[in-house]
């Protein structure tokens, strides 16, 4: 469809002119794409097109850059938090942000994240939490709720042998360097436009110096659970959210 012949008054829905024609190699039903769209129309609403800079290690999400026509670093898996450190540091005008998955944000890169955000780096993480190992083959990850099946724990998580699921979200909300931390979701049209809300939020908060934020977004994996897209949301709304529990766990930029 050419959005240029279309009156303005008349256009309900349009393609974010940062994405570009490249087919995803996310799953069907997967989080990924819709969280991609967000962050590319928040970042041309705030007219940052070519002041933003993306951070993606090892994970899902490692091909991001095919996706969003911004500038991007790769990194190693665990470090992107030390990466934007160093590239907000260097070019404190740039929106720069990290775009993790569980496995590596919480458990790799457990130490990059709390310490950057303990620091109060200007950047923003936007975390993707799905519960478990996406792109290795659906291994148990921190965030993996007790009793969930994964191929490393087929009988479900049990507390005694593997600890419990890692809230790192409500860790950060404790560290005196964050400002606006948050999660949210994306199954339904009402949680993206929170979503996107929050992110950028976030984003607005990093251009104006305010210190860290993070952004949680509690995702499905649906391959990785062996559930159908719908199937997946429904479990995500049941289980999901009852250990994983959707609002802003701090937010300083309004006081």
């Amino acid at each position: 469809m050419n959005n240029d012949i279309i009156a303005p008054e008349n256009l309900v829905y349009a393609k974010p002119t940062l994405m570009n024609d490249t087919p995803m190699h996310y799953c069907p039903g997967c989080s990924h794409g819709e969280v991609h769209k967000l962050v590319a129309e928040v970042i041309e609403e705030m007219g940052m097109e070519d002041k933003a800079v993306g951070v993606c290690p090892v994970g899902c999400a490692v091909f991001a850059y095919r996706y969003l026509d911004i500038d991007w670093q790769e990194a190693a898996h665990g470090r992107a938090p030390s990466v934007a450190t160093a590239i907000k540091r260097l070019w404190p005008d740039r929106l720069v942000f990290t775009y993790q998955g569980d496995g590596d944000l919480a458990c790799i890169g457990t130490c990059e994240t709390i310490h950057a955000l303990n620091r109060g780096e200007n950047i923003c993480i936007i975390f993707i939490n799905n519960a478990i190992y996406g792109m290795t083959g659906g291994q148990m990850a921190p965030t993996t709720l007790i009793g969930q099946k994964t191929s490393t724990c087929p009988y479900g998580r049990d507390p005694e042998l593997h600890g419990y699921p890692l809230n790192i979200t409500e860790l950060a909300s404790h560290l005196q360097g964050t400002c606006y931390v948050t999660r949210q979701s994306v199954e339904t049209v009402a949680a993206i436009r929170k979503a996107k809300a929050a992110i950028k939020k976030a984003f607005t908060a990093s251009m104006q110096g305010k210190g860290s934020s993070l952004v949680e977004i509690v995702s499905t994996c649906n391959s990785g659970w062996k559930l159908s897209p719908v199937k997946a949301n429904q479990w995500m709304e049941e289980h999901m959210f009852k250990e994983y529990v959707k609002g802003d766990l701090k937010n300083t930029l309004d006081e």
